[in-house]
């Protein structure tokens, strides 16, 4: 029934534009006769006379239709409360249709009012999503306050052991776990650190290449070829870094005696490292770019090789950017879970070790809140912790980011 009502009303929405557009035309042609030149009779064009109609016929039917949605859930007979709320939706959209075509006229300034409506739509859609942001930030500080009134804030910073409650009834009594969450936050720097490692190189290479060294022609399908790496599911990756790169490095440490986990950071972060790629690659084959020939130019007519200026002249030019490219591709990387659920394991071990099984946070988010949990115990509510420290992360770098690509357009543009 929703579905239909919505494919009702959208119908009901398009004739109101089809009528709203032909009424404005046809008043113009009778004050004109043969309509010729009958545009500048109109205040607006004939779509704006239609969109007018279309959300005077749109507006109070949408509203109708998610009040009516919120008060079905009480309803004992929710065939015959759908039936109701269609019925009293699409009347509502054909009193604001026929309300709306008599207001059409020459002189009637529906562009104004179009635009209005766009305007105040747009206005809340931002607030929208500044409301989403805020909701998710007082949720996350919420309950990470309640965690850390029953364990103490520095403990789960700077605690070595993480092993946290594991409630199997609502009603079991169990010990308090220990939260110390350096290893968890080892892990995840070191999982960073070895997609850095792989990504960052690869990355700027890349970069150099197409934007200095490939013609047109080759950079037209390279680029995007290496942008699709951004777009493969994430559980992909964890397949493949599971299946094939696990298992071969656990079969290349046995060969020259190294002890390889099953397991390990390496196998997750160079996977990792492969997926972000693109976002290195890209934005700084962007600014790159983006440096004027004037620089590059001036730098061949004192006898300056093009390695010599990539080196001493493009990049320092870019560096502002390639810098935010590189911050980006971290947060991404910290925000990662599948491919370390499926390739670096559960464990909070706190080691250096890339040969070892670790976890990162996302890992331990995920693990906390799977299954049905009460969330009033310190093992649900520390997952809310960790969400927490990860944003403030995350968001800290995303501002260093932005604002360091923002001092390069601003200097470049």
């Amino acid at each position: 029934m929703p579905v239909a009502l919505t494919v009702a009303l959208l119908g009901l929405a398009g004739i109101g534009f089809q009528v709203g557009r032909r009424r404005a035309i046809a008043r113009a042609r009778a004050m004109q006769g043969d309509g010729a030149g009958f545009g500048r009779i109109l205040h607006s064009l004939p779509g704006y006379h239609g969109l007018y109609v279309m959300l005077c016929c749109l507006i109070p039917g949408l509203l109708a239709f998610a009040i009516g949605g919120v008060l079905v859930h009480g309803s004992d007979n929710p065939d015959r409360a759908w039936a109701a709320i269609a019925a009293a939706v699409l009347a509502l959209a054909a009193v604001g249709l026929v309300w709306a075509r008599r207001h059409i006229r020459p002189d009637f300034r529906a562009r104004n009012l179009v635009e209005r409506a766009i305007l105040v739509l747009l206005i809340a859609c931002s607030l929208l999503s500044i409301l989403t942001t805020v909701g998710i930030v007082l949720s996350l500080l919420f309950e990470a306050m309640r965690f850390f009134a029953g364990v103490p804030i520095t403990e789960f910073l700077f605690g070595l052991q993480w092993s946290p409650q594991i409630a199997l009834r609502s009603d079991q009594v169990g010990a308090s776990g220990s939260f110390g969450a350096i290893p968890i936050f080892a892990g995840t720097l070191l999982i960073t650190v070895i997609a850095m490692i792989v990504a960052v190189p690869i990355g700027l290479m890349s970069a150099v290449y197409l934007s200095d060294y490939a013609n047109p022609k080759v950079r037209a399908v390279v680029k995007p070829l290496l942008e699709i790496l951004a777009g493969i599911p994430t559980v992909v990756y964890g397949f493949f870094a599971a299946l094939t790169v696990a298992p071969f490095l656990r079969s290349l440490g046995a060969t020259i005696g190294l002890d390889v986990a099953s397991e390990s950071a390496l196998a997750a972060g160079a996977v990792m490292g492969v997926m972000i790629i693109p976002f290195v690659s890209s934005l700084s084959d962007d600014v790159m770019n983006a440096v004027p020939q004037s620089l590059r130019d001036g730098s061949y007519a004192l006898g300056s090789t093009k390695s010599e200026t990539i080196r001493q002249v493009v990049f320092p030019a870019a560096l502002p950017g390639i810098v935010g490219s590189i911050l980006l591709a971290v947060s991404r990387a910290i925000g990662e879970t599948m491919i370390v659920v499926m390739a670096a394991g559960l464990t909070a071990n706190l080691t250096a070790n890339p040969f070892a099984a670790v976890t990162t946070v996302t890992v331990q988010i995920v693990t906390l809140l799977v299954g049905d949990q009460e969330f009033d115990s310190p093992k649900t509510l520390a997952a809310f912790a960790l969400g927490l420290v990860l944003f403030v992360i995350t968001l800290c770098l995303n501002i260093v980011a932005l604002r360091t690509v923002r001092k390069y357009r601003e200097k470049y543009d």
